[in-house]
């Protein structure tokens, strides 16, 4: 997708790509408009996805007229609605639980940011083991 990027990471790469991908689809899918520009991070347990450019010219014209507390609060709720779609696919891209799904969104700059907590791995190792090393 134009304006989709991945991180940088060999390991993560494609599946930050498809993480992107996808939130830019349920985006577009609930608001009628997905952001032109997506980046997911990994970071031990977090996925988190920020994306840029995401309002639609009504919601533009909202917070132009001082309405973006308007705009906040349907984008809070289209995030919500969108939240276990989105935890579904992210587990099935990173084969891993989701525990926690959080969303914000900001105005100027127009950005928002998807955040998703995964279980922690299992640790294959028996605890004497380590603690013999």
């Amino acid at each position: 997708m134009p304006g989709t990027e991945g991180a940088s990471s060999t390991h993560h790469g494609s599946r930050s790509a498809a993480i992107s991908n996808l939130t830019v689809r349920l985006t577009s899918q609930y608001t009628g408009r997905g952001p032109t520009k997506a980046r997911t991070f990994f970071n031990d347990d977090m996925v988190t996805v920020v994306l840029r450019d995401t309002m639609t010219r009504g919601e533009l014209s909202l917070v132009a007229h001082d309405h973006a507390d308007v705009v906040l609060a349907t984008r809070a709720t289209f995030q919500e609605m969108m939240g276990d779609e989105l935890r579904a696919g992210v587990e099935q891209v990173v084969q891993r639980k989701v525990i926690a799904f959080m969303s914000a969104n900001h105005v100027d700059p127009d950005m928002a940011v998807e955040t998703l907590i995964l279980a922690p791995l299992q640790d294959d190792a028996p605890k004497a083991a380590l603690t013999e090393a």
